[in-house]
């Protein structure tokens, strides 16, 4: 399958035209609807840029990426990144196949990756947002998503968790490690006991590495009556021996999540997922290095009957329509987490819309584009 995707790929890019291109960005600051509470502390508002490339002999012709940084999590957090950002687009002459963008962009800026990969794919394929041609992106097929529940409070937790099973969700995942142990697993019991049919409710951990060494195995133990399906990232990342510990006695399925990022050679992906074993890894593109380097997670974890699923990472409407397509492409069956896109104010409006639990692509909406190109 690696060889067709990236064929794919290969194919809009030699069949085609290629346009002198103009290349320029916008640094845009998406507002939280609420206080996001996260791992990393409390959002209330997240800076994104989104990458614009336009044609010269055609200047309504526009395709639009975006570079979506996590503040401490992103490995392109960094001082020099919107000059380094420049310094890339100033050379996008250079740019005659999708292959030359990896040459382009260093590593270490995966998010620029990823937004120049959308921005190219995207003019390439007639400025119409759409990166594949899927049942997704023609309205067809939806994709089911799990219901993110933020951290909070245990009350305040259970009934987002509570609304989000009304809503239709059928997956729910919860970020545990923030509040007293104790407490976290009561919120689980709880919801378990609530529910009348509580084997058709998937629940999703995300310990988002905030668990000890020392006590994780015990925790995972104390989860495990509960029908958990996976637990993200028990531990820090950055221990692959401490981590296959973990990996081998758990008692619930352990998926990797930052155990991921900045790991970009091939010898180095196939050395983490031999050494620790997970049984999935969860894959986020604009951290991970975009389209061609979630793809090449995909087909190692397959040859090593490893499953995966794939998150967006807060990113807006661009980033995110990108990704779901990116979803519908490698699986649409799976239950992906892409239920982002309602977290702002201030969102670009898009055709993307979720509703029972699942995401789809409403053919009769526009895209509205007005706060990026103005």
């Amino acid at each position: 399958m690696v060889t067709k995707d990236f064929s794919y790929l290969n194919k809009i890019i030699y069949n085609l035209t290629n346009p002198m291109l103009i290349a320029k960005f916008k640094k845009y600051t998406l507002q939280f609807k609420f206080d996001a509470g996260t791992s990393r502390g409390v959002l209330k508002e997240k800076d994104t840029w989104f990458i614009i490339l336009e044609d010269t002999n055609n200047l309504n012709l526009v395709g639009i990426g975006e570079a979506s940084l996590i503040k401490n999590l992103s490995i392109d957090d960094r001082l020099d990144f919107e000059e380094t950002l420049g310094t890339i687009l100033s050379k996008v002459s250079l740019i005659k196949s999708i292959n030359d963008i990896y040459t382009l962009v260093p590593l270490e800026f995966p998010s620029i990756r990823f937004a120049l990969e959308t921005a190219w794919l995207d003019l390439k394929l007639g400025g119409k947002r759409k990166i594949f041609d899927t049942f997704f992106y023609n309205g067809i097929e939806k994709i089911h998503i799990n219901g993110l529940v933020w951290m909070n409070n245990v009350n305040e937790m259970y009934n987002q968790a509570m609304e989000k099973i009304e809503e239709g969700y059928t997956c729910i995942k919860f970020k545990v490690g923030s509040l007293r142990h104790r407490e976290e697993l009561q919120l689980i019991e709880k919801l378990r006991k609530s529910m009348p049919s509580q084997d058709k409710l998937v629940i999703r951990l995300d310990a988002n590495g905030a668990w000890e060494r020392t006590s994780a195995l015990k925790k995972i133990f104390d989860y495990s009556k509960y029908q958990i399906h996976s637990i993200e990232q028990p531990i820090t990342a950055g221990y692959p021996n401490m981590m296959h510990a973990v990996v081998s006695k758990s008692y619930i399925p352990i998926a990797l999540d930052e155990e991921l990022i900045g790991v970009h050679e091939i010898n180095a992906k196939h050395y983490l997922l031999d050494k620790i074993k997970p049984s999935y890894i969860v894959l986020k593109p604009s951290l991970l290095g975009g389209i061609k380097a979630t793809i090449e997670w995909v087909e190692l974890a397959k040859t090593k009957k490893i499953g995966y699923w794939i998150t967006s990472a807060l990113e807006s409407n661009i980033g995110l329509n990108t990704i779901a397509q990116l979803a519908s492409h490698l699986d649409p069956h799976k239950v992906h987490g892409l239920g982002t896109g309602n977290l702002y104010n201030n969102n670009i409006q898009s055709p993307l819309k979720v509703k029972n639990g699942t995401i789809f692509y409403d053919i009769a909406e526009k895209w509205d584009l007005t706060p990026i190109l103005s």
